[in-house]
């Protein structure tokens, strides 16, 4: 069953267009994870957060990228590093358009 990771930490930037530059070269590696089906960067410049919206193809793979994800994080100075897991309902996605067929 496909899985959602919601991920989201203190940031102070960089933004937009500075932040898609800053971190293309982690963007890439992210995209290389098992079981990753697509990210949607996040950020929240008022709020100061930032972090993403994932989705794997199994639990598994959510798990494994999230525990790697979070020490890594951890390791940058992030204090602290929110997430949840949830699983995917299909049937009900798809009625909404998601784009998971």
């Amino acid at each position: 069953m496909t899985t959602l990771l919601q991920v989201d930490f203190p940031f102070a930037g960089p933004w937009g267009e500075e932040m898609a530059a800053g971190m293309r070269e982690l963007a890439t590696s992210i995209a290389q994870e098992p079981g990753l089906l697509w990210k949607i960067w996040t950020e929240n410049r008022d709020a100061s957060e930032a972090g993403g919206i994932y989705l794997f193809a199994d639990q598994a793979s959510a798990t494994a990228y999230l525990d790697m994800h979070r020490a890594r994080l951890l390791g940058f100075g992030v204090p602290v590093v929110n997430a949840k897991l949830f699983d995917v309902n299909l049937p009900l996605s798809l009625i909404d358009r998601a784009p998971l067929g």
